[in-house]
């Protein structure tokens, strides 16, 4: 029953994750009013506190390894209190302040959930081998996509149900209550004995390689990570295609979702170096069939929204698993290292946020209003062609690995 419980789990997080990272940049600027560019500098600040807190959080899991179902639990409770108070958020004074301190409650929750997740990995899979690590991956990647496709939905079908406000209230009473009933369900598999190691060190990172994949982590964050702030604009103002975010974004997690097993299998046989040498051309070439489309294109983008997911499938499933395998083959805990792992990926994120966002509004590009072509154009640049040439940055790094010890 591990493994399945693993899946909920995952799924719970990504479902908090998707509105953190895909909704929330047009609820502030629609709903509430702000500037693309107060909200870059707004995530950029939160990444601020993440840069000590995930570190510190890891540390805390690695210091108190018995207290994972009280870690689980707060987890549970932050992430129950802060999307209700979210997405019941006003315009008016200190829309700012409040909705930053509301933002601050929830990347905490999600990060202590998602650092005992991925810091967790040899404990939950019952043994540190490469195998047992992969085949949690396959669940735990697999939760995560039915959990970002659960989220996908929600909104659409709570505003179809007759939910006000876009159905964002509503929809922060959902994630609330999908927070506390996983929760409970998934407590058992945190009594499990933890498996620990050697305490943390840079030197110890180095030697077992996990420097260079966090440097990787880093790089291919970036480009997911301005897609995904770019996505609903892209859609709606750039392609002309009001009221198919959603469906398109549930197409691209089902397909990364669907491939992730195959991602899996592939990597069992061949190691994860030549998988990931297989997905990384097929995002590159999803990036830029999606700056040539026209507006209307909805097969179009509907096909790269196909490839561009089964790439996703590729680094959600291989890269932390190489670098959980890295770290317990070395003998070190896990949870610290997970720490900066997770800040890695969510700097790309406010990076990313904090470079496009106020840049596409001095262009005078506005969200659901009418952008002349200067302004369309820029959004193009950076959604297709900037994270096309990261994400070769990012199949350098790969090339660079090593090739004569596949698992790294």
């Amino acid at each position: 029953m591990v493994y399945p419980r693993v899946s909920l789990y995952a799924l719970m997080l990504a479902a908090a994750g998707i509105p953190l990272y895909i909704h929330l940049p047009r609820f502030a600027s629609v709903e509430l009013g702000l500037g693309l560019g107060g909200i870059g500098a707004l995530l950029l600040a939160i990444r601020v506190v993440d840069l000590v807190q995930d570190p510190l959080i890891g540390w805390m899991i690695d210091r108190w390894p018995q207290a994972q179902s009280r870690f689980a639990v707060a987890c549970v409770l932050g992430l129950a209190l802060g999307f209700p108070l979210l997405f019941t958020t006003q315009p008016g004074p200190n829309v700012v302040l409040r909705l930053g301190g509301t933002l601050v409650l929830l990347f905490s929750a999600y990060s202590l959930g998602m650092i005992l997740l991925y810091g967790r990995s040899a404990t939950l899979a019952g043994s540190p081998t490469r195998r047992a690590l992969m085949r949690l991956a396959a669940f735990r990647e697999g939760g995560m996509l039915a959990g970002v496709i659960l989220a996908a939905m929600a909104p659409a079908v709570l505003v179809a149900l007759g939910a006000g406000g876009q159905g964002y209230p509503a929809f922060g009473l959902f994630l609330a209550a999908l927070a506390v009933a996983i929760g409970w369900i998934t407590l058992p598999m945190w009594r499990r004995d933890p498996i620990s190691g050697e305490g943390f060190s840079l030197r110890g990172l180095r030697q077992a390689g996990a420097v260079r994949l966090l440097v990787l982590a880093l790089v291919n964050s970036l480009p997911v990570a301005i897609t995904s702030t770019l996505f609903l604009f892209f859609v709606e103002d750039r392609l002309m295609l009001e009221g198919r975010a959603g469906p398109l974004l549930i197409l691209f997690f089902l397909s990364a979702g669907l491939s992730v097993p195959v991602w899996a299998m592939m990597s069992e046989k061949t190691g994860p170096k030549p998988v990931l040498l297989t997905a990384m051309p097929l995002a590159i070439l999803g990036f830029v069939g999606a700056a040539f489309l026209s507006p209307g294109n909805l097969s179009g983008f509907a096909a790269i929204c196909l490839a561009s997911g089964a790439a996703l499938g590729a680094d959600m499933v291989v890269l932390p698993a190489m670098f959980s395998f890295a770290l317990t083959r070395a003998g070190l805990r896990p949870s610290l290292a997970f720490g900066i792992w997770s800040f890695a990926g969510k700097f790309g994120l406010a990076l990313a946020a904090f470079a496009v966002l106020p840049l596409l509004e001095r262009t005078g590009f506005s969200p659901g209003a009418s952008n002349d072509p200067a302004a369309l154009t820029a959004l193009n640049l950076m959604y297709a062609v900037l994270p096309c040439l990261l994400k070769l940055g990012a199949l350098a790094l790969v090339l660079a690995l090593p090739t004569e010890d596949q698992t790294l």
